[in-house]
């Protein structure tokens, strides 16, 4: 079973071994990527309209930025306060004009990424397959990318999970750092194994934390006020919820309406409040299915921290009250990550994700003025679709995530082939829990 799990990564590898399989990967980087700065600047059916978010809400946040204070009063401000530093960042290059700079670092933050893909299948159990999953899918969100600060964010929560190996509190400095970022980049250790790795990279990821906003404490006013701007969020058009209400408009049984709040669409009405109050609900179950997950555990292979990681954002994301299209640019780092190694059990998963990318792009920018917001037959049809994919994503990834370290392996029979000679009595690249996990 393993080496037909395996073979298309291998397959992957045969491919682009040697020199020029590294300088076709470089290539096609170079031309994906120039494509979508391109439409990022010159718009076509609306792929330049995501630079405004650069051009206005992230350049007036420097504009306040810059006096000493976090913009708490605009209600748009939802992010911890190291997100500063990423709207400060084009400071770094001052011959460029804010949006010129921003889009640069944002680039030079895809190609860290695309370097620690392929670096990683170096490993005894590596593959490219990781590394061409995210140069082939990212591109699929045309300019969006670059026109979010998202990749930064996702560039501390692959290189998190790609250090948790070899360099476990390392590790767990660039989550710390990405839980002040973002949040989300904390959960990429939620997998980790139990014992040594995981207080390593736990206590390095608080103590970072709390270093990190110690010092932004002293240069910043109101750092936690972002805290009091994310209570009153309804349900946005893209989430799960919403593609509920949606459904409900199109047959004539909800007659809410739809309306900009905190800098996003979201929808008014009847059931609406219930519908937040049930998303906040699975988001809980969600996450006490994880813990339960961490403490039934009994295995560990190598891919298991890169899996738990991945399925831990997937439930975050399907069962958010929130679900913006550049969530989806999480989504690939993580299963890029994971097919990075040949024990994966979530390559499946990162096929669903790949089909969500790409419905993902239909729906915003280039569909969303006219089938998403009006709730057309198409448009409703089409939202539908990609989160049930999502939805279909997360519980495989939770599926695939419990039998592979919880469930107890079948115990050969009498005509069973004899074992590998491994002299662990687990596959190779397993770990059972009760070895030591360091």
């Amino acid at each position: 079973m393993t080496s037909t799990s395996s073979s298309p990564a291998r397959s992957v590898d045969e491919a682009l071994r040697g020199r020029a399989g590294h300088l076709a990967m470089a290539a096609f980087w170079l031309v994906t990527r120039a494509l979508m700065v391109f439409l990022l600047v010159v718009n076509l059916r609306g792929t330049s309209s995501v630079r405004v978010e650069i051009t206005e809400t992230y350049n007036n946040w420097y504009d306040v930025l810059i006096t000493g204070t976090m913009p708490h009063n605009d209600v748009m401000w939802q992010y911890p306060p190291a997100a500063a530093a990423i709207f400060l960042s084009p400071d770094l290059l001052p011959f460029f004009s804010y949006f010129q700079a921003f889009v640069a670092l944002t680039v030079v933050c895809d190609a860290l990424i695309a370097v620690g893909l392929v670096r990683a299948a170096r490993r005894p159990d590596g593959s490219k397959a990781g590394a061409v999953l995210w140069l082939t899918t990212l591109p699929l969100l045309l300019s969006l990318p670059f026109g979010r600060y998202d990749l930064q964010v996702t560039l501390l929560a692959v290189g998190s999970l790609l250090c948790l190996r070899f360099r476990r509190k390392l590790g767990g400095v660039l989550a710390g750092v990405g839980a002040l970022v973002k949040v989300w980049p904390l959960l990429t250790l939620i997998g980790t194994p139990r014992g040594r790795t995981t207080r390593d990279a736990v206590v390095a990821a608080l103590a970072a934390s709390a270093a990190l906003l110690a010092v932004l404490a002293l240069f910043f006013r109101d750092t936690l006020g972002f805290l009091g701007n994310q209570g009153n969020r309804g349900i946005q058009v893209e989430s799960l919820g919403g593609s509920a209400l949606m459904l409900g408009k199109l047959v004539g049984a909800w007659s809410g309406k739809i309306e900009v709040r905190y800098g996003a669409y979201e929808y008014l009405g009847p059931y609406v409040s219930s519908v937040a109050l049930l998303s906040v609900l699975l988001t809980l179950v969600g996450f006490a299915w994880l813990l339960l997950w961490r403490v039934k555990a009994r295995r560990w292979s190598t891919a298991t921290p890169l899996d738990a990681a991945l399925c831990a954002i997937l439930v975050f994301t399907i069962t958010s009250r929130v679900l913006s299209p550049q969530y989806l640019i999480w989504l690939v780092g993580l299963a890029a990550v994971c097919l990075t190694c040949r024990h994966t059990t979530q390559r499946p998963v990162a096929w669903l994700i790949v089909a969500a990318t790409a419905l993902s792009t239909i729906i915003y920018p280039l569909t969303y003025s006219s089938q998403i917001l009006p709730g057309t037959l198409f448009g409703t049809l089409l939202l539908c679709v990609r989160n049930g994919l999502l939805a279909w994503a997360a519980v495989l990834s939770c599926v695939r995530l419990w039998r592979a370290s919880v469930t107890a392996p079948p115990r050969p029979g009498p005509t069973a082939a004899p074992a590998p000679p491994t002299g662990t009595g687990v596959p190779a690249g397993v770990q059972a829990v009760g070895g030591r996990a360091g």
